[in-house]
């Protein structure tokens, strides 16, 4: 797929589809942006530039001594982090993840632009520092940024090199690598934190404690520079490029974050020369292409090799669970829903899946339309007011902006109302055809209960494997063959986005709350009303030799 910043930044080469994703939020942003008040400052933007290739130059191997120019792909990053400013005059980007294979030129890159940091970002005081987990290895940004100072005698003028500090003593400001030992981190005030390999972190103490510190500057940035690293859901660094990689997927509205990731397909062959392209955008400059063949024949002659030549050199991280939806399918599956005249006359299917009292709870609606082949998807969440805050900084999700554009809804108090919850229901069954709502009696019985005394009805619907597993398999279908419509719900895309099923050895499946990386309350709920509705529609399932049970004869 070709995007104007594919056409106008990128040399021919196979590009993966996260790195279109990314290129495809640049030209969302340059579309949307200006809308919001923000604006792209091109002097901004080419000073970072300039000053890289004319101040800069490299230090070591083949092209030691020479300036250090800039591949397409880096410069267009380069323009977009130092380019956009919003209506104060500051920096939007406040984060920026560059995560691709090794060997792409993430150090000196970055020494180079800790070198802009420092001296020429018009910061007094600037505190700029270097970070991974270890500090020879946050050594390796520093020393770039010192062998970078070393050679310009201009730069030389500025700033004064030190073993372990350079000095601006004109701007009071200098930059130093950090150890990984949190402890000692207390009473820094970063400017600019240049982040090395944050896979590799074994804990979240680094991050929290230098991104926390940045609240006194006005435009602070943190440059992260990574490879894939081994699957850990507990990992900051797994949880980081996941919550990058929705950012870049338009998932998660993140204005603050920039997202580049360069990485070799899942359904691109391993050892092929396009995967290599796909997650090298330095190929055949600083990584050679006949160094890449050499890494794969390895890989594909010694087992054990495997997997380093995935994370290394195609940017894959390894031993991930597998996410179950295809977001391009999914995305296939947007567009309006119908309007409401054209939904009350269909039948409906209902799903309650309630959170714990403090969580997101979800309700979801599955509309047949038999004539046009489709199920039509209307979504409700609840959350307690009081827990806005917290639940959106836990999750790292937008709630609030959620609940402001109307799909989120705040109860009152710090727990979950479900008498307001009642209510909606209510409102819904004198609206549409609801012919019953599926509830799992683990903790909804009172819920049930109280809704069948409005004269719902209500179907027993445990989520374990027996009662999940055709469901599951038929809304897979319902989105792979396009025949469900879920009105472009963002809340609904990010849970999309989040589930992980896992099966039984008879090959049942079901969607693991478990295993899945963020919350997916609302597909849950989702799959239990289509579930319900097939199986009223006489789509066959288990079902049928189970039958329904419903309130009053639960076993």
């Amino acid at each position: 797929m070709t995007t104007k910043a594919t056409a106008e930044a990128l040399p021919e080469r196979s590009i993966g589809k996260l790195e279109v994703a990314c290129l495809e939020l640049i030209d969302h942003r340059h579309a949307t942006w200006p809308g919001k008040g923000y604006r792209y400052d091109t002097e901004r933007a080419e000073r970072a530039v300039i000053f890289v290739e004319d101040f800069c130059r490299h230090y070591k191997g083949e092209w030691a001594g020479q300036p250090m120019l800039l591949a397409d792909w880096q410069k267009l990053i380069t323009r977009e982090v130092f380019g956009w400013v919003g209506s104060d005059g500051y920096r939007i980007i406040r984060t920026a993840w560059l995560e691709v294979a090794r060997k792409n030129g993430k150090s000196q890159w970055g020494g180079a632009l800790a070198a802009y940091m420092l001296i020429a970002d018009g910061e007094a005081g600037a505190e700029v520092y270097s970070s991974a987990t270890k500090r020879d290895q946050a050594k390796i940004v520093f020393a770039a940024t010192k062998a970078i100072v070393k050679q310009n005698s201009e730069l030389l003028k500025w700033v004064k090199p030190h073993r372990t500090r350079l000095v601006v003593d004109r701007t009071d400001s200098y930059f130093e690598p950090l150890s990984a030992e949190a402890s000692t981190l207390d009473g820094l005030n970063p400017h600019g934190n240049f982040i090395d390999e944050i896979h590799a972190h074994r804990n979240r103490e680094v991050w929290d404690v230098l991104d926390t510190a940045m609240g006194a500057r006005r435009q602070p940035l943190t440059w992260v520079m990574t490879t894939a690293g081994i699957y850990s859901p507990e990992a900051i660094g797994w949880e980081l490029h996941d919550y990058a990689r929705q950012v870049a997927e338009q998932s998660l509205p993140d204005d603050s974050w920039f997202v580049w990731i360069s990485c070799a397909d899942d359904d691109v062959d391993e050892f092929s020369e396009a995967a290599m392209e796909q997650a090298n955008p330095n190929i055949d400059v600083s990584v050679r292409r006949d160094f890449l063949k050499k890494q794969a024949a390895k890989a594909q002659s010694q087992a054990g090799f495997t997997n380093t030549y995935r994370r290394l050199h195609l940017n894959r991280w390894t031993q991930a669970a597998k996410l179950w939806l295809n977001m391009e399918h999914w995305k296939q599956c947007g567009g309006e829903l119908p309007p409401e005249e054209h939904l009350r006359g269909l039948r409906c299917y209902g799903a309650l899946d309630l959170s714990s009292k403090i969580d997101l709870t979800a309700l979801s609606l599955a509309f047949h339309d038999p004539d046009a082949g489709l199920w039509y998807l209307m979504q409700q969440y609840y959350l307690p007011g009081d827990e806005l805050e917290e639940r959106g900084r836990k999750d790292r999700v937008p709630y609030a902006a959620w609940a402001e554009q109307g799909y989120l809804h705040l109860t009152d108090g710090n727990v979950i109302d479900y008498d307001f919850i009642r209510a909606d229901v209510a409102q819904f069954a004198t609206d549409f055809d609801i012919q019953e709502i599926a509830y799992d009696p683990w903790n909804a019985m009172q819920t049930a209960i109280n809704l069948e005394a409005d004269g719902m009805v209500m179907a027993s619907m445990r989520q374990g494997y027996a009662t999940m597993s055709e469901p599951t398999k038929e809304f897979e279908k319902l989105v792979v063959g396009r025949q469900l419509r879920h009105g472009d719900d963002p809340i609904l895309k990010w849970m999309s986005n989040n589930v992980v099923v896992t099966s039984d050895p008879s090959g049942n499946l079901k969607p693991d709350k478990s295993r899945s990386r963020e919350r997916i309350d609302g597909i849950v709920a989702a799959i239990m009303a289509v579930g319900r509705g097939i199986v009223a529609s006489g789509g066959g399932s288990v079902y049928e030799d189970r039958g329904v049970a419903t309130i009053g004869v639960v076993s």
